[in-house]
């Protein structure tokens, strides 16, 4: 089965602002941020469904060197990557897309 991963478009901005943002506390650490990200991405796409579910079909992937998650949604062989958050930061402002 062909898996297609989607991206909601505030999703991919908050990798860009995470990265930005890491790399001004320390050069490099923005790298290794989406290293951490592509790792947790393969364990998605291998496992979609062995995250834990959140709300609905919305689970949560988190990563293993990062305060951040995951949340996605599965439906069919689509994957819809919801929002990159950070752990401790406005529980929930994603919830509301889709």
């Amino acid at each position: 089965m062909n898996i297609t991963v989607q991206f909601h478009p505030d999703a991919e901005a908050e990798i860009n602002e995470a990265v930005a943002f890491l790399d001004l506390e320390s050069p490099g650490l923005g790298h290794s941020f989406l290293n951490d990200l592509e790792k947790a991405f393969t364990g998605i796409l291998t496992y979609p469904q062995s995250a834990p579910v959140v709300r609905g079909r919305i689970r949560r992937k988190t990563l293993r060197k990062f305060p951040y998650s995951i949340m996605y949604s599965l439906g069919g062989s689509v994957i819809r990557i919801l929002a990159i958050c950070h752990q401790k930061r406005r529980p929930f402002y994603w919830r509301d897309r889709r």
